[in-house]
């Protein structure tokens, strides 16, 4: 098999760069006048599977909102994962998790191993220290998967630890993307890619990631094709992922409509890809 990396480029030029999120929020259930409950969020889930598999790069779903319904929620998200890269759609677990030696040895193994939750890439938050993600790393090495690095988020409350000045002059964001670089270094296009929000105001310098870049907050956050080009220099357009989920997933429950909204916010983001 080849690398997530590579075939992670692959996917973005024959589907664009659009990353699609699964976001069964109980608002979004509410909306599409679905139960808020396990029945509810399969329904949602299957929904999005048959509208989006086999037409997007890569596709996101929120574990938490799946860890919610507790096992039967779980499940669902088995099936998910499952029914998308049976269709060849890589998925990102989007999943945040952080922790040190065999705690982070078994997150990894149950998000990029070969078991019911395995997929081709999961988030990882370094804020431990970037040297606890060696297990995460590790193991998507040896399997062929991927991770994103959690490296400067949009959220207000980061910013006093993420644009910190550590002892050498870089803000803890900074570290992180370079960390990050490092583990790509020799790959023609890395595996270990970074988090960065599509509305934030200014980015780390992500120029020798070799990467892709996860961009979470286009569309009702406020991100959208303007912010990515202030955020990053044209080199490295075609390493982007805008992360889309309620300003898409709110044309459903039709699979047409659903497509419909896809294609046009694919369209905005074409020049990522020329």
């Amino acid at each position: 098999m080849t690398s997530f990396g590579e075939r992670l480029r692959d996917a973005c030029a024959r589907h664009g760069s659009l990353c699609v999120g699964i976001d069964p929020h109980p608002p979004l259930l509410r909306a599409w006048e679905l139960s808020e409950d396990v029945e509810g969020l399969k329904r949602f889930a299957d929904a999005c599977v048959e509208a989006f598999a086999g037409r997007v790069a890569l596709v996101k779903p929120q574990v938490a909102f799946f860890e919610a319904y507790g096992s039967g929620g779980l499940m669902v998200l088995e099936d998910t994962i499952g029914a998308l890269r049976a269709e060849g759609t890589l998925v990102l677990a989007d999943a945040k998790r952080g922790d040190i030696g065999s705690t982070m040895a078994a997150y990894a193994q149950a998000w990029l191993g070969d078991g019911p939750l395995g997929s081709d890439a999961v988030t990882v938050s370094p804020y431990l220290g970037f040297g606890s993600l060696s297990p995460a790393i590790e193991s998507a090495t040896a399997n062929d998967r991927g991770v994103f690095v959690l490296a400067a988020t949009s959220n207000p409350e980061a910013a006093s630890l993420q644009r910190a000045t550590a002892s050498d002059g870089r803000t803890i964001a900074q570290t992180m993307v370079d960390e990050a670089a490092a583990c790509n270094t020799g790959s023609p296009f890395g595996s270990v890619g970074v988090v960065i929000g599509a509305t934030l105001t200014e980015a780390p310098d992500l120029t020798h990631l070799n990467g892709p870049i996860l961009m979470p907050g286009v569309g009702t956050q406020g991100g959208g094709p303007d912010s990515i080009r202030t955020l990053l220099p044209p080199s490295v357009y075609h390493t982007a992922l805008p992360a889309v989920s309620r300003e898409l997933l709110s044309a459903g429950p039709s699979t047409a409509a659903l497509r419909t909204r896809l294609h046009h916010l694919s369209d905005q983001f074409a020049f990522l890809q020329t």
